[in-house]
């Protein structure tokens, strides 16, 4: 009897580790040839997320290998000056990235297991782990203690949650982030907001720069870096100018980044050429502009700040009480120190949304029109751009729909407005799809049968 002896296999093979890599290269070698035009939409539907949460558990793995190879000066052997340097020349990647990432795997690594865990079931990508970190890092630990700041990531990473309700995006969470104080140390988080805030103010200021240069062909290039405010301002009027028309619904597979809302036959433009011609336009009509503001979606392209009643009176009850202010809220998300907030109040192209104590709105600007600029801006306040699930057009580029058809007895009124793109604003006429609204005030599609 022939006995037939096999190779045992390596003891690195034997690691768990060694073997996912093994067989996932067997499996995608497998499937590099799969069409993915044979799948049908309910498929596509199951598969794609599933890709999504798998891709940010293999990153997970990727990032804990890493840590390690960095613990063991991994490419030493070969003179690298170290490890991310060796790891980026290896597969070919820019440094910076690999630097990056070496970074996200030592904060893993140091005591932010919530995170890590999250990333490594799926249920956070690595966009918004970056976010919850950053997040946290910027607590004041020292004022907070680790048992409250271990609460914190919790709660960041409960909202980031794929399985939860509310699955913020990197940059909500980062939002969220900066209110996380409110939520567990509201004795301190005012102050340290406060705090936060004006110290990037005044590092956004004393570091605005702008570069121009002639090209000696007719053209000017240049770069510039200003603070968050003014970048919104700029960014709202020349978005303005440049919107698509609105008259022209979107075709199902377009997006912001391109216009595609021409008339047919027209030539379409990509939008960074439309936001430049813009700008063209923007300079070149400032000074002789009725208002200085174009317009967008029915109002003036303007910068709405939302405040309390007691942040606007803040001089005399700051003084009166000595305590900290909450910050004021751009209509874009972003905060802004609340004495910042009250000098806008008083110019040309801000307009004060001031709020009442159950945060009802008292005051909403000027000019009146159908629907008023004031309703206009207070849905825009609510609903920060389309509220379509998973769309994410900006505010001043929606139409405002009635929620009941104004033909059908609908009112115009805020309660009865929802913002919507050009797109999903034809498909809510459309009888041929149905409409429903969650209890977040998200509107949902789906072809009537």
């Amino acid at each position: 009897m022939t006995v037939l002896h096999s190779t045992p296999p390596s003891a690195a093979a034997q690691h768990p580790l060694a073997r996912l890599v093994e067989e996932l290269e067997a499996l995608l070698e497998d499937t590099s040839h799969g069409n993915a035009w044979t799948l049908t939409p309910g498929q596509l539907e199951d598969l794609l997320p599933r890709l999504t949460r798998a891709k940010a558990r293999l990153v997970e793995v990727e990032l804990r290998v890493l840590r390690e190879a960095d613990r063991q000066a991994v490419g030493d052997a070969v003179g690298a000056s170290n490890t991310p340097a060796w790891w980026a020349h290896a597969t070919g990647q820019p440094i910076p990235a690999a630097r990056a990432a070496a970074h996200l795997a030592a904060a893993l690594d140091d005591g932010h297991e919530t995170t890590r865990a999250a990333l490594a079931a799926g249920r956070v990508q690595v966009e918004q782990a970056k976010a919850i970190l950053t997040a946290v890092g910027e607590l004041p630990a020292e004022l907070l203690g680790p048992v409250l700041v271990a609460d914190a990531e919790a709660h960041l990473v409960g909202l980031a949650d794929l399985d939860g309700e509310t699955r913020l995006d990197p940059k909500a969470v980062q939002v969220a982030g900066r209110k996380i104080l409110e939520v567990l140390a509201p004795e301190v988080a005012e102050a340290h907001e406060q705090r936060l805030l004006e110290a990037e103010e005044r590092q956004a200021a004393a570091s605005a720069y702008l570069h121009l240069r002639s090209d000696g062909h007719g053209s000017m290039h240049g770069k510039f870096k200003i603070p968050e405010l003014a970048g919104a301002i700029l960014a709202k009027h020349l978005n303005a100018i440049a919107a698509p028309r609105h008259q022209h619904a979107l075709p199902a597979n377009s997006s912001p980044e391109t216009d595609r809302t021409e008339p047919t036959g027209a030539a379409k433009v990509a939008r960074p050429l439309r936001l430049g011609a813009a700008f063209v336009e923007y300079l070149e009509t400032r000074e002789t502009a009725t208002d200085g503001s174009p317009k967008a979606g029915g109002i003036a392209a303007t910068v709405v700040v939302t405040m309390t009643l007691e942040q606007l009176l803040g001089g005399l009850v700051g003084s009166a009480t000595g305590g900290s202010e909450k910050a004021a809220v751009l209509d874009t998300g972003e905060l802004l120190p609340a004495g910042t907030a009250r000098r806008l109040a008083c110019e040309a192209g801000i307009i004060p949304a001031v709020l009442g104590s159950r945060s009802q709105p008292l005051d909403l600007g000027r000019k009146t029109r159908f629907h008023t600029e004031p309703q206009r801006i207070a849905v825009m306040l609510r609903d920060r751009g389309c509220a379509a699930t998973g769309c994410d057009w900006p505010p001043g580029m929606c139409h405002t729909h009635h929620k009941t058809p104004w033909s059908k007895g609908g009112h115009t009124t805020v309660e009865d407005a929802i913002l919507l793109c050009p797109r999903h604003h034809t498909l809510a006429h459309d009888t041929r799809y149905q409409l429903k609204t969650d209890k977040h005030g998200k509107v949902t599609f789906s072809r009537r049968t």
